[in-house]
């Protein structure tokens, strides 16, 4: 696989899980997790994912001496896993603001996306590494099976790539 099918590849896992759990550091160095939803549905030039966030919260806050971001995605309907890591940033682009706002969105910013407090976090994507299992489920519990069985280790349950975006 090619790098470009390699990143469509991960924005498609990417798109079609609801949330991603986001991580940042505190400036007393704990890792703090929040859910937030990807709003672009495409992967863009820059390899960036976008996220609504209020610039007077928590997340805004942190980015903003420590960028170094994690977003982990887990969709087990799909057993799609995705983690990435990145630099996020606020971004003030109102027009980007208006292009990915949504109605999902106005649940949390219902004054819409001019909004002084909607911030657009910007996580640009410097590495990623994802696994994507196609098998059934119980192809999946027979591989198992047989490895614990065999004593063989478990070889072929999917495919897993390491990208480095930048």
């Amino acid at each position: 696989m090619n790098t470009t099918n390699e990143h469509d590849k991960l924005f498609d896992l990417i798109k079609d899980t609801r949330f991603g759990m986001l991580t940042h550091r505190h400036s007393d160095g704990q890792l703090h997790s929040h859910p937030l939803t990807t709003q672009n549905k495409k992967v863009d030039e820059a390899s960036t994912l976008y996220f609504f966030v209020p610039k007077d919260g928590d997340i805004a806050k942190h980015v903003a001496s420590d960028g170094s971001v994690n977003v982990a995605y887990a969709n087990t309907d799909a057993d799609s896993y995705v983690s990435v890591t990145g630099q996020a940033s606020l971004l003030e682009d109102q027009a980007k603001k208006n292009e990915l706002f949504n109605p999902a969105a106005k649940a949390w910013f219902p004054k819409g996306p001019t909004d002084p407090n909607v911030g657009l976090l910007a996580v640009k994507i410097l590495d990623a590494e994802y696994w994507d299992v196609t098998d059934s489920k119980m192809v999946q519990l027979f591989k198992i099976a047989k490895a614990a069985m065999t004593g063989d280790p478990l070889k072929d349950l999917g495919e897993h790539k390491k990208l480095n975006v930048t």
